[in-house]
């Protein structure tokens, strides 16, 4: 396994980076905008060392190298570097890092922020397509890759909103906003600061972003903690990431509709439970249709002689998929029917 060294480096220093601003957390009594000023540097440094790890990670899984995909990583760790570098930097000096216009310093530091987002976007687009066209062995991961990719990117668009001018909170220097309906630094959630008397438009760009690592692990659950095969695990994961991509855009239009994470109304109530019925009858689907590809064949019958492929045995049948082998008779299985799969049985003799 090739492991993509910039990003394990920007692991290694964001979470360094998280280690240093605890302490500031810890040590620095000043706050910005009703939290400590340290507090934004330090969920930063986390979220990009997670990110980091796991983009290495799934760099290092692809079946084929690309040098567009590596290089496509490094962009990423060096916009990356900028983006930390300045919301420490601002923290340092106590002022806002985000929407900040209110001196020229703060105006540049924001514009450049805004255009490494953009190169990252645009990175992590890249390293999308090429997982898209790489043929991943099992289909399972191929799915969690790919489709938490995606996941991430539709986070990445959540944000979009904060800097419309839908979301100019009218005040001089400043240019965006992530709460609607209230002012930025009201009352909100421990530790993610999240608002409870508006909506917030950081909660769905948190959740998409964070399907980067909800799939695959899923996918990890799925392949070592059941025994369901591979098609029906890689369908399960698609219905997955279906329903992830619904929470997140549910989550989003509930903050653009100036509504408190815990206190939704009565419509986004109603979406939430055809999200969650539908995310159920598709999964009953899934484990159905999974059902009816088992093909068990009685127990001591003995596939027709002269044909070639790859026995699977189990507690009550055999099956016979296609490619070079040999089966090897009175052996019995129960099989996941999965094309060019061909199904042998007849009576012992």
């Amino acid at each position: 396994m090739r492991w993509h060294r910039p990003l394990l480096v920007l692991t290694a220093a964001t979470a360094l980076l998280t280690l240093v601003t605890v302490v500031g957390v810890l040590a620095d009594d000043r706050t910005l905008l009703g939290a400590p000023v340290w507090l934004k540097p330090f969920k930063f440094a986390v979220s990009f060392a997670v990110y980091a790890a796991t983009l290495a990670w799934m760099l290092a899984v692809l079946p084929r190298r690309s040098r567009f995909a590596e290089w496509a990583g490094t962009a990423i760790v060096a916009v990356s570097v900028i983006e930390v570098a300045i919301i420490t930097l601002q923290a340092a000096r106590g002022h806002r890092s985000h929407f900040n216009d209110t001196t020229p310093f703060d105006e540049t530091l924001w514009s450049i922020m805004g255009a490494s987002i953009m190169v990252l976007f645009v990175a992590h687009l890249a390293i999308g397509v090429v997982a898209l066209f790489q043929r991943i062995a099992n289909r399972v991961s191929a799915y969690a890759i790919r489709l938490g990719l995606f996941l991430s990117l539709l986070g990445m668009a959540a944000a979009v909103p904060m800097v419309l001018p839908m979301q100019d909170p009218g005040l001089e220097g400043i240019s965006g906003a992530h709460a609607v309906g209230v002012p930025d630094g009201g009352p909100g959630l421990p530790v993610t600061g999240w608002s409870t008397t508006g909506g917030d438009l950081r909660i769905g760009h948190f959740v998409g972003m964070h399907g980067l690592q909800f799939l695959p692990l899923l996918a990890l659950l799925l392949t070592r903690r059941t025994r369901l095969g591979e098609k029906v695990g890689a369908r399960l994961i698609l219905v997955s990431g279906l329903a992830y991509a619904g929470v997140v855009v549910l989550l989003t239009w509930q903050a653009l509709r100036g509504q408190p994470l815990l206190r939704p109304d009565s419509v986004t109530l109603v979406a939430l439970g055809g999200l969650i019925a539908a995310t159920a009858v598709a999964v009953l689907v899934v484990l159905r249709s999974g059902r009816a590809d088992v093909i068990e064949i009685g127990g001591g019958d003995i596939p027709e002689p002269g044909r070639s492929g790859v026995i699977e045995r189990g507690r009550s049948g055999v099956i016979e998929r296609g490619g070079s082998g040999v089966f090897e008779p009175g052996r019995s299985a129960v099989a996941e029917t999965d094309p060019p799969a061909v199904i042998k049985s007849g009576p012992n003799t």
